[in-house]
């Protein structure tokens, strides 16, 4: 040992008064530079792992037949940390802890927790690996705070990697992180998507899971390839202008025996009572974020991601399952805080510490918070008295567009407040509109499925979908399957249905989600306002007797703004009228009635006069076809000055 460590001069790899001191404090941000195997530099491997409760650990492996006696590891004081430097050791070796426990007869194998790389599921061991790789991504990320910044748009594709595409004539594979690479690039620039969200990619021992029961918080999986292949395939992505965000689960974790549940015969990352330490919903496990060491553990995971794999954000996900005790509980099933309350309080500080650390050290990274109550203030500053989170998914719009358009149109008009009640609140977070994964399993059917009518009327409502969701003020997010209209529900052993790109109807899908992605990019008013107030204006929120909606957006400058009107019943709209903010030619410069789209054709032959007749507090309007179950963006042409803001300038 003593021989080994003289060997090897470059000690950053050890651990230091200091590390141990951040670490037993829970600030501690770079524990994997640490903890872990770490290969030295004129050879062997150094380990460490936490286990305060041990009586005994070593290292077992390939190197040693497995032997739980060759190895022992020395504990480093009485900080629980225990680190050994074994020289037979090298990359691509295999490795476990054994762990016998200060609670009598206990005795465990274990995966390293900083581990970073796993063996391919089922079989349960860590691997030596280097994290070495030369990134080609500068521009691309010296870029990233700018394109990332609260006014530009942010329109994501979230994918699951293991069921986008896979390989029928090869007993249905799915494809490696370098073969996808491609194949994602081109679709995601033909799409026009400014992002991909991946469902969690960490380790995770039950495919099933879609990587929500994570096990390797510092490996990605290697069920589609080594570390470096996931690197090349963010490098790649980056280098073609295209964002990487991954969904991360600091909420619960799994209890298989070889992960993080019951690490060294004690309840180390978790609580020991069940009321706050098990997960009713998922069955699985709570961490204690009021223990630091795991704090440090959690948050330097998050760093890990952003750091070594150029992550350009972190979607949090299940925020409101650790912000309230009692979620997914009975009373008497869960404990109060120390005020008497529901509330976490100690995953409230770690979520703010979480945002304050990623943000101080890397800023323009985003995080986004799966967050589906009212808790206020969560995606504003912590020294606002908020969480700190750059966005929030906006689950009520979710909820209540999907119910709105699962009504048969004859019946829309008595529940057209489900399309307007969003203007109550739709600037109190930073946005983001999902129509995600979680939309499309259990049973609720594909998005288009879901879609009242005929099987014409499904296309133009699930059309009707994505304009609501793309001209509403907020981020974008679609899961794969839905810009094309895909008819099953997603399955994660299989392949999306790509042949249904053969039939027109669902090219015409397609289509409309490139168009509206390019008018995302290309037009301010749709992106500018996405979090600011300025961006958004009814014309009319009232017409329910004809199940129509019009509104504008607005860009900073007063020339950039759009018309949009909604037409939400197979009827088409002769001759409707609306007020509008300026005269002159209005072109129509999308209509989802289009041919193109598989509509109808029915609209304003490209561009429309306005009347100086003044309507509905306007001084000026303009008389419509709205075509059957479709919408149209218009826009002045050209542009002229705006009449002024709201309440300013008209009868």
């Amino acid at each position: 040992m003593t021989r080994a460590i003289a060997q090897n001069s470059d000690a950053s790899w050890q651990l230091g008064e200091q590390d141990i001191y951040l670490f037993n404090e829970g600030t501690h941000t770079r524990l994997f530079d640490k903890l872990g195997a770490h290969v030295l530099p004129r050879g062997g491997v150094h380990f460490a792992v936490w286990a305060p409760n041990a009586q005994y650990v070593s290292v077992i492996g390939d190197f040693n037949q497995w032997n739980n006696r060759s190895h022992p590891m020395r504990p480093q004081a009485t900080s629980g940390l225990w680190e050994l430097i074994i020289p037979e050791a090298k990359i691509g070796s295999v490795y476990k802890y054994y762990i016998e426990s200060k609670n009598a007869g206990y005795h465990v194998d274990k995966n390293d927790p900083f581990g970073f790389r796993h063996a391919v599921a089922p079989l349960k061991e860590s691997i030596v690996c280097q994290l070495d790789y030369d990134w080609n991504d500068r521009g691309w990320i010296s870029g990233r705070a700018k394109r990332q910044a609260i006014d530009k748009p942010l329109s994501v594709y979230e994918m699951h990697l293991g069921s986008w595409m896979r390989v029928p004539e090869q007993n249905n594979r799915w494809l490696s992180y370098r073969e996808i690479a491609p194949k994602l690039i081109g679709y995601l620039t033909d799409r026009g998507f400014t992002h991909v969200e991946f469902l969690p990619l960490m380790e995770h021992p039950f495919y099933g899971s879609w990587g929500y029961q994570t096990t390797g918080y510092f490996a990605p999986t290697s069920r589609y390839g080594s570390p470096q292949d996931l690197m090349f395939l963010i490098d790649s992505l980056h280098q073609n202008g295209i964002g990487v965000i991954l969904d991360w689960v600091p909420s619960h974790f799994p209890n298989d025996e070889h992960g993080l549940a019951y690490f060294d015969g004690t309840h180390l990352f978790e609580h020991h009572d069940l009321r706050q330490g098990f997960h009713p919903d998922w069955k699985s496990a709570i961490f204690n974020y009021g223990r630091y060491e795991v704090r440090s553990f959690l948050i330097s995971s998050a760093l890990f991601w952003i750091e070594k794999y150029h992550i350009d954000g972190l979607r949090v996900d299940a925020v409101a399952s650790m912000l309230y005790l009692d979620y997914g509980r009975q009373p008497g099933q869960w404990i109060p805080n120390k005020n008497g309350g529901r509330e976490n309080l100690e995953a409230v500080e770690f979520l703010r510490q979480l945002n304050q650390e990623v943000h101080g050290a890397f800023p323009g990274v985003l995080t986004i918070a799966e967050e589906s109550t009212a808790w206020p203030k969560v995606s504003r500053p912590v020294s606002e008295g908020g969480l700190g989170f750059d966005l929030k998914w906006d689950m009520g719009w979710m909820n209540d567009t999907l119910k709105y358009f699962s009504f048969d149109p004859v019946y829309r008009s008595y529940h057209h407040n489900l399309l307007t009640f969003r203007g109550m609140y739709q600037y109190a977070e930073n946005y983001l509109l999902p129509l995600s994964h979680d939309e499309v399993v259990y049973g609720k059917g594909s998005l288009l499925g879901r879609m009242p009518g005929d099987p014409w009327q499904k296309f133009a409502n699930l059309r009707l979908l994505l304009i609501n969701q793309y001209t509403q003020p907020g981020n974008k997010l679609l899961f794969m399957g839905g810009e094309f209209g895909q008819w099953a529900e997603w399955n994660h052993d299989a392949s999306l249905d790509w042949h249904l790109l053969d039939w027109p109807s669902h090219r015409g899908v397609q289509k409309l989600v490139d168009d509206l992605n390019r008018l995302y990019r290309e037009q301010p008013a749709l992106h500018e306002g996405d979090c600011e107030p300025f961006g958004f204006e009814w014309i009319n929120a009232d017409d329910s007797v004809q199940s129509v909606t019009t509104f504008l957006r607005r860009g900073k400058r007063p020339r950039d703004v759009l018309l949009i009107a909604i037409n939400y019943t197979p009827v088409p709209r002769h001759n409707y009228r609306i007020g509008i903010p300026i005269g002159g030619t209005w072109r129509e410069l999308l209509n989802t009635d289009a041919k193109i789209y598989w509509g109808s054709g029915q609209g304003n032959l490209g561009s429309i006069e306005a009347s100086p007749m003044p309507y509905y507090r306007w001084l000026k309007s303009l008389t419509l076809t709205l075509p059957p179950l479709g919408a149209v963006i218009l826009q002045p042409v050209p542009a002229q000055k705006a009449s002024p803001r709201r309440g300013e300038g008209r009868e």
